[in-house]
């Protein structure tokens, strides 16, 4: 009989428990803000490090949380709920990430990294009850709006962010919120999940998404320098047709078009912070 490897497979599990998507999407977004705010290559570490098991502790607990509701809806692609992953495993590889978080977070020093573990407190927030009220998207405003002012409070210095910078963050998090929301509002219904992007229904909850994420684009554009207008004004433009594409469109149309104007609001926020 041909012997099992359980340890790669664990593995992979507790890497698909962790919401991957969302865990490399953000890091990869404070990467690229920390490189072009000129973090030396030590405190870039630091940062990564702690945004990367920050977010790795808040998909576990995502999962932890909704264990019984995604085995009620069936859900075959969470392997908590399949019983693929135990729930032993998840609880102390959430417990370490946390407390990484914690270590890595203070390391950028104490200001910056009590502004982290507040990001890292909204998701868990979030996960923990805030996304079934009428505030889920205030998690999210305040993690993204957090997460560049605490990049360019690690830096060495007395250096304060402008005040755009947790605007846009704000904004930028709160379409990340409705457009993250709009796949699975059928599933989180039938479980109970009733924030506000459930109310307002998949039609309106993207048109508020596109709302913030064009805001997003206008306080950015506001604050970017270096780029030749011609370029600027072309980007702003292809916005404005994404927005008016992800109001008039069908299907799955107004989800993409949100997703593209997230992407050129994420490249504006990192050429803003050269």
């Amino acid at each position: 009989m041909p012997l099992t490897r359980p340890g790669p497979r664990r593995a992979g599990a507790l890497l698909r428990a962790s919401h991957p998507g969302p865990t490399v999407a953000v890091t990869l977004l404070v990467t690229a803000f920390a490189v072009s705010s000129g973090l030396s290559s030590g405190r870039l570490l630091l940062v990564v490090g702690a945004v990367l098991t920050g977010q790795l502790s808040i998909g576990w607990c995502n999962d932890l949380v909704d264990l019984g509701r995604d085995r009620a809806v069936g859900r075959t692609d969470k392997p908590l709920a399949t019983g693929e992953l135990p729930v032993s495993v998840a609880r102390t590889a959430c417990a370490v990430a946390l407390a990484s978080t914690v270590v890595l977070s203070l390391a950028c020093g104490l200001v910056a990294g009590l502004v982290h573990l507040v990001c890292v407190a909204a998701g868990w927030a979030y996960d923990l009850g805030m996304k079934s009220t009428v505030l889920s998207w205030l998690p999210y405003a305040v993690a993204f709006g957090g997460l560049p002012v605490f990049v360019v409070l690690a830096q060495p210095g007395d250096e304060v962010p402008a005040p755009w910078v947790p605007v846009a963050g704000a904004l930028l998090g709160i379409g990340a919120h409705f457009v993250n929301v709009v796949p699975d509002l059928a599933d989180d219904r039938a479980t109970g999940v009733q924030g506000l992007g459930h109310r307002l229904g998949a039609r309106r909850a993207t048109l508020v998404a596109v709302v913030a994420l064009v805001a997003a684009t206008g306080v950015v554009a506001s604050a970017v320098t270096g780029v030749p207008a011609l370029v600027l004004a072309v980007v702003l433009v292809g916005v404005a047709v994404l927005a008016v594409v992800a109001v008039l469109g069908h299907g799955r149309t107004p989800f993409r078009a949100a997703i593209a104007v997230a992407a050129v609001d994420v490249a504006l926020l990192v050429v803003a912070a050269r």
